[in-house]
């Protein structure tokens, strides 16, 4: 019996070396195969250096930086001190404002990032249907505020000024629904909805163009073939060929609405200002300039910006996922 075992106790650690060798083995066949491609195709990979390079130093590079300052108390006056986990446990444990910011914003992405991509897919596959020189128009009206910037604030706040002079004041008032002006953008029962419906109506951007285009691109054969087949109805059509043909569109579509959702800021400080009555406006990111940009705790920022980084990448693989089962 012990002979037995002293023969497994020698076998492992030849068999954990031949594993470590097969692994090194490995990766100096695909190495070598990296190097080949490169040399079959220089001229790509020459052409492609310079944005690599600037994406890889401004990007990627950052993203490193970021988490490994997360790990620091760092002011930008003086050099970085290893903190360790404290940042992040600091963040659940002490900060409540955090915690406000997070709940404001896992909200403010359950409501719009969803509702708004449906928006944009909707209003795209209703205008796709209309002749070139309406659908031309139409494309333009939805897509012109979200090419207006921090100057479509200012009508909102017109509309929800607290005085009675404010549209929103004004119309309800005649109405005789309210009595007295309602200061609309500094009550927290109203700031998140205004928040929430705001981008609601900036939402129609990049995801809306991109929807467009990916129906122009669909070959109208497919839903001849479809009839064929026995597709009988548009919604047939749809699931079955639209949204499949259309899956990298809707992938990228997807990608820009959870970035807009969870990365609301802009709205926030342009229309509500800085910090919100209670901090009923608070986002992640409206925290991490607090502390990144006024404050000045970079350390602590970066922890905020690691975090909300995973996230978003996380919610964005699990979109996808789910998006690669359309039409099956």
């Amino acid at each position: 019996m012990n002979r037995i075992y002293e023969i497994e106790l020698s076998a492992k650690p030849q068999e954990s070396k031949n594993r470590l060798l097969r692994g090194t083995a490995r990766i100096r066949r695909r190495l070598s195969a990296f190097v080949a491609e490169i040399r079959r195709n220089w001229q790509s990979y020459a052409l492609i250096a310079p944005y690599f390079f600037l994406f890889f130093g401004f990007v990627v590079l950052s993203v490193l930086i970021a988490v490994g300052f997360s790990f620091t108390h760092f002011n930008i006056l003086e050099p970085p001190v290893f903190v360790g986990w404290s940042n992040y446990a600091r963040l659940f444990l002490e900060d409540d404002v955090f915690l406000i910011a997070v709940k404001n914003t896992l909200l403010f992405v359950a409501i719009t990032g969803p509702f708004s991509y449906i928006l944009c897919f909707t209003i795209a596959w209703f205008v796709n249907e209309l002749n070139p020189r309406i659908r031309s128009i139409l494309t333009l009206m939805f897509y012109a505020p979200s090419l207006a910037g921090p100057s479509t604030f200012i009508i909102w706040q017109t509309i929800f000024s607290g005085d009675s002079y404010g549209l929103a004041n004004g119309i309800l008032m005649k109405l005789g629904i309210l009595l007295e002006p309602v200061l609309w953008l500094k009550d927290p029962a109203y700031i998140l909805g205004i928040l929430i419906l705001v981008q609601l109506w900036l939402s129609l951007g990049a995801s809306f163009l991109s929807f467009i285009a990916g129906l122009q691109t669909i070959d109208k054969s497919l839903y001849e073939a479809g009839a064929i087949d026995g597709i009988r109805n548009r919604w047939q059509e749809l699931w079955y060929i639209t949204l499949p043909v259309m899956r990298p569109f809707l992938m990228f579509g997807a990608v820009i609405q959870i970035t807009a959702s969870f990365a609301v800021s802009a709205v926030s400080l342009g229309l509500l200002g800085f910090p919100t009555t209670n901090y009923a406006g608070r986002t992640i990111v409206t925290h991490l300039v607090d502390y990144g940009q006024v404050r000045f705790e970079m350390g602590y920022a970066s922890a905020i910006a690691t975090l909300l980084f995973v996230v978003m990448v996380s919610v964005n693989k699990l979109v996808q996922r789910y998006l690669r089962h359309i039409g099956s």
